[in-house]
């Protein structure tokens, strides 16, 4: 079975990958910069990789944008499989029951 990855993911890669270009560097210089294994760096220029927020923020440092220029836009409909996060619902509100003790 083929793995398939986010949309997140191919997202976040490409933007990547533009600002570098736009910037005229090369993946090896940019993944040294950002102190990351290449190999590990171009999975996730390819969106192919899941980065953390961390490993995001390493890559925004060595290209000089803030990371929110990475993510900005990318919401639920872009997680894999259409996966939503842990306690994200479409209902607007949901009612406590009577017992409730949050």
């Amino acid at each position: 079975m083929a793995v398939t990855h986010s949309p997140a993911s191919e997202k976040i890669g490409r933007r990547i990958a533009k600002a570098r270009t736009d910037a005229g560097v090369s993946a090896r210089a940019l993944a040294e910069c950002a102190d990351m294994d290449l190999t590990n760096f171009q999975r996730i220029e390819r969106g192919r990789g899941n980065p953390t927020i961390s490993t995001l923020v390493q890559i925004a440092v060595a290209l000089e944008v803030d990371v929110s220029e990475l993510v900005a836009g990318i919401g639920a409909d872009d997680l894999q499989n259409g996966r939503y996060p842990y306690g994200y619902t479409e209902i607007p509100h949901r009612r406590r029951g009577m017992r409730s003790t949050y």
